[in-house]
């Protein structure tokens, strides 16, 4: 039997975020934009996950779900908690950024990567004031409420993208 992305079951509800205080309103847009982007790949095999269909564009789904892997790892837990730690797709002809070097026959293990780091980044912040700043990588002081915001526009960003590659693999549309 062939792996398919897994169908995700909806916790982050965004009406449910309209009156609530302003940490767990941070944490839950951006729970909801990462079961987004994981919705976004629900029920697809390996090879659609890999494919490109916006040309001329080389970005792919799972490209998009290796890169926010990355960029959790890069603010949360290596600027943000200082662990010296390195990528989380090291192997040769990974890519950069997790975007290239794509393969399906890693789709699986590159799923369970992205989950095992959020879960690595939420315990990083866990307990931090929202005022606690850390250097970014320019070199200037930012706060844990900004990487919240910082992270929450990037998953968005890529969202967007990720629903045009969706609509162009299966014509599937929607949250």
């Amino acid at each position: 039997m062939t792996w398919t992305a897994p169908q995700i079951e909806r916790t982050a509800r965004i009406g449910d975020l309209a009156t609530v205080p302003e940490r767990q309103m941070l944490e839950g847009w951006l729970h909801w934009h990462r079961e987004t982007l994981l919705a976004k790949c629900a029920g697809l095999e390996p090879a659609q996950l890999a494919r490109t269909t916006v040309e001329p564009s080389s970005l792919t789904l799972l490209g998009l779900v290796r890169h926010m892997a990355e960029v959790e790892r890069s603010w949360f837990r290596r600027r943000f908690a200082g662990e010296g730690i390195g990528n989380v797709f090291t192997d040769p002809g990974d890519g950069d950024e997790g975007i290239a070097g794509v393969d399906e026959a890693n789709a699986e293990r590159d799923f369970a990567r992205f989950r095992a780091e959020v879960t690595s980044c939420e315990a990083a912040a866990a307990g931090h004031d929202l005022d606690e700043t850390f250097m970014s990588a320019r070199g200037a002081a930012v706060s844990l409420r900004w990487l919240y915001v910082q992270l929450i526009q990037e998953y968005a960003r890529h969202n967007g993208h990720a629903d045009l590659l969706r609509e162009r693999t299966d014509g599937k549309t929607g949250d």
